[in-house]
């Protein structure tokens, strides 16, 4: 069993120092409280011990030190799950971030990237060559992350989700055992990868295809929301080219500087999104958008595709709920009970959001990954923030409810859900994909190892 967690010189801190080449940290340690905490601070866990592999060889010793020891794992990328589950309480913390070795063949379009790399930092190195993949819209998330759930963002109706580039994967199973997967070899868990987030094993990197893109059209514009503009600028999204990915908000105005104070608290739809097309074309498109209402706030401008992560925004509130679903369109009775259930809500920031698919995302078989969207016409995301953790419950229920009457269909997107307990795999995929992804789990994770995720349970 594990050691107590206050003393710095436990079996278990010892025993990793022994067989890693990276750093352990333990309770103690300097270094310690600052690297337990994940993005999210409401998860304010400690683990009997963190390490930071820098191999293979590394996460094999770790991951056989937790099991002698009967302490439960958590692996994190970037730290950004919102269900809290790059964090652990008395169990082992395997922190990818020493992982973050790129390999890009410019001229074959392909790269190795180590799982703990931030997409920011990915973005950044492959825009040297013109190329990209499509990950998120934070440069702060990490890679592993973000491709284990699927990823949308502001590339993903030109080229997909960014599990769609993703070639091939290298993981070390619960019992150290390095393991390959592609379309040829371990074609079981290449699928269930794409999708079927950690639960299988700690994956050290990704190859993936990289896509010509470097300079696009972007940016955020804040409009007044009523009903029926968050209709119209929904459908516009919906009738745009695949150039355009993004996002819409519809939220209370923060008090920010750059939003006149007669709108702070007023609901706001803010669109935040990436033309990668031609420069008159993505020119025509703000300008539709515009011709919808006086922007509060118009930031849309050309750039190069890697200045979309360099932005940063109001910093979030360190207690997040998260929910998420799929549906079709959004009518003007959709939108009003939106823009209610918004002002009704217990949190000082709440948002619903909506993110159209479709095109390169539908054209993947749906069948072909794990991720339960490819025939859903958008992402539907439901967040409440709040500074005192206290409040988790009123507005879990409040997210909940709206998610509720918002959700058509099974399945929803993990990377935005919160903690969901034992129940986070049978809410986060239809039956017969969960189905599917047991029967991975019990070849590959049989003792259910790696449960610290949105947790499929083995068949």
């Amino acid at each position: 069993m594990s050691q107590s967690v206050a003393d710095p010189s436990t079996d278990i801190a010892r025993r990793l120092r022994a067989g890693i080449s990276g750093t352990v940290l333990a309770p103690g340690d300097p270094e310690y409280d600052a690297a337990r905490r994940p993005f999210f601070a409401m998860y304010d866990r400690r683990p009997a011990a963190i390490a930071r592999p820098v191999s293979r060889a590394d996460i094999a010793h770790a991951l056989r030190t937790a099991r002698e020891f009967g302490v439960p794992i958590a692996v994190r990328s970037g730290g950004h799950s919102p269900a809290g589950h790059s964090a652990i309480e008395g169990g082992l913390l395997i922190d990818l971030s020493g992982m973050q070795s790129l390999e890009i063949d410019a001229a074959n379009r392909t790269a190795w990237a180590g799982a703990g790399l931030t997409a920011g930092a990915f973005t950044a190195a492959a825009s040297e060559h013109g190329l990209a993949v499509g990950f998120g819209d934070t440069g702060s998330v990490g890679i592993g992350g973000i491709t284990l759930s699927g990823g949308v963002g502001y590339l993903h109706r030109k080229l997909g989700l960014t599990v769609d580039s993703v070639l091939a994967a290298e993981l070390v199973t619960a019992t150290g055992e390095t393991v390959y997967a592609d379309e040829t070899t371990n074609r079981d868990l290449f699928w269930a990868l794409r999708g079927g987030g950690g639960n299988f094993g700690v994956v050290t990197r990704f190859r993936y295809r990289l896509h010509p893109v470097d300079q696009v059209f972007g940016g955020i514009m804040l409009l007044p929301a009523t009903p029926a503009r968050v209709v119209e600028v929904v459908k516009l999204f919906q009738e745009a080219s695949d150039d355009v990915s993004g996002m819409i908000n519809v939220a209370p105005a923060p008090p920010a500087p750059f939003i006149p104070p007669e709108h702070h608290g007023r609901m706001i739809v803010m669109t935040a999104f990436v033309h990668a097309g031609e420069t008159a074309d993505a020119e025509r498109f703000a300008a539709s958008i515009r011709a919808l209402g006086t922007p509060l706030m118009d930031a849309v401008r050309p750039m190069r595709y890697r200045e979309v992560f360099e932005q940063h925004g109001p910093p979030l509130p360190p207690a997040l709920v998260s929910f998420s679903c799929f549906r079709d369109s959004v009518d003007l009775a959709t939108a009003e009970a939106v823009i209610d259930a918004l002002q009704l809500a217990p949190a000082p920031m709440r948002v619903v959001q909506f993110r159209v698919l479709g095109d390169a995302v539908a054209r993947v078989p749906a069948d072909a990954t794990a991720v339960p969207c490819r025939g859903s016409g958008m992402l539907t995301v439901v967040n409440a923030g709040f500074p005192d953790p206290s409040m988790v419950a009123p507005n879990a229920e409040w997210g909940a409810g709206v998610v509720g009457f918002l959700r058509e269909g099974d399945g929803c997107y993990v990377g935005f859900m919160g903690d969901h307990g034992e129940a986070g795999g049978r809410t986060a995929y239809p039956p017969d994909t969960l189905a599917r992804l047991a029967a991975v789990k019990a070849k590959f994770d049989p003792d259910n190892v790696f449960r610290s995720t949105q947790n499929v349970q083995p068949a």
